[in-house]
């Protein structure tokens, strides 16, 4: 198909752009699995060579963090840390805009980290590879922001589907963590393209490099009690990695910017001298706890809390240093080592049924996940794929939920909201049915808005501004938008001598399209703390056609108001029609009562019941919502026995005369008075 022909083609060529879409994230995901081995292969034989043993990882931890550091900071600065912020960042800032760039750039600077020895997870990492490859294909066949929205979420959740096999959980972590709701419109793009990125992947790696774990089932209920214990310490492991990454990757580090990669990275490699399994994606370990075989299954309980207690360290050091990686898959190996050992201490005393401590390490993997990223679902999704069985489905729930409950309480932000937040970035997750949905951009979007240019002064810009009482202006360049100026702006810049609006505008400023939905809008201006947004076309995104500001929000919530009113009152007006209780009934307004002498709209009438005419002596009258209402105005109604009989009874109780009822015929038509 040729470029743009996908949306013209409708639903099925835009699920066939989904499928291809999750065949080149199961490719990039196999890609990075290739060169995290290709740089571990060369550590190794560099360790050979050099006679080094363990100690190697002093030398290649701060080097691959350092080259990681650089190579993003180069060339996608967006590409350092885990990925998923970026990810989430791009959808509630950029409508899912993410440069080709941070493709290359995010594998190069993963392989990198990982291979080397760093303590991270590549899942983080393939959340944002997916993410960049549904946003480019969104870009490339010029769907709408919507579309788009669909595709980046769908190539996030795919990348977590390739990793593990787990396609269903793959859609769950799209819809849970990435879009934050579970709105239908996404469903059926996001489901296929986790599978076809899951096949992919498992055709391109084989099974061997995917997590998989032996089926378990709960023996006694009263083990419920030890998983519930279990997702206590997972809150409080969780706790303490969520902590440790808050003060590592907000510190400031006086001196060159080489010092904190590689005065970390050496801190890094010492923790592998003392158990070398804390370092790289610890994928071998968990799958060791989870068969039961190998050397990790016969670790003592202390050994076993101790690894998880480093992993905590190497983890929150590694990603503090400015490497790329993620919290994903630390959580998983913090949650296997604390389950089984936590299993190893209570089995020696514990007489009601055995204990298998690969079950526990399922258990508390999954509950340590949930507590991390705040996403319960998707963690017990993954267990089931991994194993295959729903026999943990009461512990994982149990130990799932505990987790999340305590963890959102002794820290409010997860593992991906915390980078937003230090970027000034809120999340304010909608609805699936949201008042604002209802209303486009472009029906309350200002148009014709003056603009300025980069080479102008600031002292122009502030007398436009105050002439035109606008607090900010977009800036354009040769017709591109390629920034906004405000206020804040302006005072920003006032020690700046000479200053001109290149000097201090905000560049490259978040968008919304005309199409998209002022809820969205709304949502993107309140995540970055802005009072107005350029809108831009559809197709050009430095196209400018017009300015959302915050008078349009109110203009919107008033039009979707009157909408919403107008089609309730259309549908209450339908129920009674077939109502097979309503008729037509007459009543009169008594002297001094509830309506004498108000307007129809401001007096309270029962439920079911609609004005059809007002009579006054032999003048016939539509009851709009401005008529006032008069003593012995006969009103015609439409409604139900029981509002009849509620609104005579109003009528007489508040007027001087019980006059309000008029007798009706046998027929049920009213008397003619």
């Amino acid at each position: 198909m040729t470029r743009g022909s996908f949306d013209r083609a409708g639903a099925a060529a835009f699920l066939t752009l989904a499928v291809l879409v999750g065949i080149l994230v199961g490719f990039s995901s196999a890609l990075l699995i290739w060169s995290i081995d290709l740089v571990e292969d060369g550590v190794a034989e560099l360790a050979e060579a050099l006679s080094l043993g363990d100690a190697v990882f002093l030398i290649s931890v701060p080097i691959g963090i350092l080259v990681a550091f650089l190579i993003a900071r180069r060339f996608a600065p967006e590409a350092e840390g885990d990925g998923v912020p970026a990810a989430m960042a791009a959808l509630v800032v950029r409508g899912g805009r993410l440069r080709l760039r941070s493709w290359f750039t995010k594998i190069a600077a993963t392989a990198a980290t990982l291979g080397a020895g760093g303590s991270a997870g590549r899942e983080g990492p393939i959340v944002q590879i997916g993410a960049t490859v549904g946003s480019v294909a969104g870009r490339y066949t010029k769907q709408g922001e919507d579309k788009m929205r669909s595709l980046v979420a769908a190539g996030a959740g795919a990348g977590i589907g390739a990793s593990f096999n787990a396609p269903i959980a793959g859609m769950l972590f799209a819809m849970e963590v990435i879009l934050g709701n579970f709105g239908l419109r996404h469903l059926n793009v996001v489901v296929i393209t986790s599978v076809s990125a899951a096949v992919t992947s498992r055709l391109l790696v084989g099974e061997e490099q995917l997590l998989q774990a032996a089926s378990h089932s709960l023996e006694d209920p009263r083990e419920l009690l030890l998983y519930a214990v279990l997702g206590l310490a997972a809150a409080v492991a969780a706790f303490l990695l969520l902590r440790l990454l808050s003060l590592t990757e907000g510190a400031k580090i006086p001196g060159p910017v080489w010092i904190r990669p590689i005065g970390i990275g050496v801190a890094v490699g010492a923790l592998g001298l003392i158990y070398p399994e804390v370092l790289g994606t610890g994928q071998q370990f968990i799958g060791d706890l989870l068969s039961g075989v190998g050397e990790p299954a016969t670790y003592m309980w202390y050994t076993l809390l101790a690894i998880a207690g480093l992993k905590i360290l190497a983890t929150g050091l590694t990603l503090g240093a400015r490497g790329s990686g993620g919290a994903f898959m630390p959580s998983l190996f913090i949650g296997a080592a604390l389950g089984a050992g936590i299993a190893h201490i209570v089995d020696g005393s514990w007489t009601v049924s055995t204990l298998e401590p690969s079950a526990f390490a399922i258990v508390g993997m999954a509950a340590t996940f949930a507590a991390v990223a705040r996403a319960p679902l998707t963690s017990i999704l993954i267990v089931f794929e991994i194993t295959g069985d729903y026999g943990l489905v009461l512990p994982l729930m149990l130990a799932g939920t505990l987790a999340t409950f305590l963890a959102d309480r002794m820290h409010s932000l997860s593992a991906y909201t915390m980078p937003l937040a230090r970027a000034g970035i809120k999340l304010t997750r909608r609805g699936e049915v949201d008042l604002l949905d209802t209303v486009q951009v472009r029906d309350v979007m200002t148009r014709n808005l003056t603009s300025v240019a980069p080479d102008q002064t600031l002292d122009e810009i502030h007398a436009l501004l105050d002439r035109e009482r606008h607090h900010g202006l977009p800036v354009l360049e040769g017709g591109a938008l390629v920034g906004i100026i405000t206020l804040a702006d302006i005072q920003r810049a006032d020690e700046i001598p000479d200053a001109t609006v290149a000097d201090a505008m905000t560049p490259r400023p978040a968008t919304v399209t005309p199409m998209s939905p002022v809820s969205l809008a709304i949502e993107r201006m309140a995540a970055l703390g802005v009072g107005r947004l350029p809108v831009v076309d559809d197709e050009d995104p430095t196209r400018l056609v017009g300015v959302f500001r915050r008078v349009g929000a109110v203009n919107a919530y008033h039009q979707a108001l009157s909408a919403s009113t107008e089609h309730e009152l259309s549908l209450e007006r339908l129920r009674l029609r077939t109502d097979p209780g309503a008729r037509f009934f007459d009543f009169r307004i008594p002297r001094q009562s509830m309506a004498d002498g108000r307007l129809v709209k401001e007096t309270v009438w029962p439920e079911g019941l609609t004005l059809v005419s007002v009579q006054r002596g032999r003048v016939v009258m539509v009851p709009t919502g401005n008529l006032e209402l008069v003593e012995g105005d006969v009103v015609t109604a439409f409604g139900t026995g029981a509002a009849r009989e509620r609104t005579i009874e109003r009528l007489n109780a508040t007027g001087v005369d019980d006059t309000a009822e008029i007798p009706e015929q046998p027929s049920g038509q009213p008397a003619n008075d």
